[in-house]
């Protein structure tokens, strides 16, 4: 029988599978660490934060269900299928909006604050 610490161990594999073999969870890692430190340098607030974290895990979650999907696919029909490459399209699909909307949500956080900051260079 599968402890929970076995399928704990079976989930950080599958977290660290796919930052080793998907450029674009690395990508999207590079964007977490960068928003993490302009955050720390342009003082977000606490629900600013939240937000941050829940794009962060939305947009890699979805790259996770978008990998799955597209090895599933791969194993059941390793020959081009118009069907396969919908299902592929699709779940990448779903991925790029996650990551629109994080962009925009980060955009709606961050530009006042570069703004300000920017003023405030100007202004002494």
């Amino acid at each position: 029988m599968k402890s929970r610490i076995d399928s704990f161990r079976n989930a950080i594999r599958g977290i660290r599978m796919v930052f080793k073999s998907e450029r674009n969870m690395q990508i999207h890692l590079i964007v977490a660490f960068l928003v993490v430190i302009a955050g720390s340098l342009l003082n977000i607030n606490l629900i600013e934060w939240c937000l941050c974290l829940l794009c962060f895990g939305l947009v890699m979650g979805a790259e996770m269900v978008n990998t799955t999907l597209e090895n599933i696919v791969d194993l059941v029909s390793p020959q081009k299928h118009k069907l396969a490459g919908k299902a592929k399209d699709i779940a990448a699909g779903a991925v790029l909006i996650t990551a629109i909307v994080s962009a925009i949500i980060g955009l709606i956080i961050f530009i006042p604050k570069i703004w300000v900051y920017i003023s405030n260079l100007f202004n002494g």
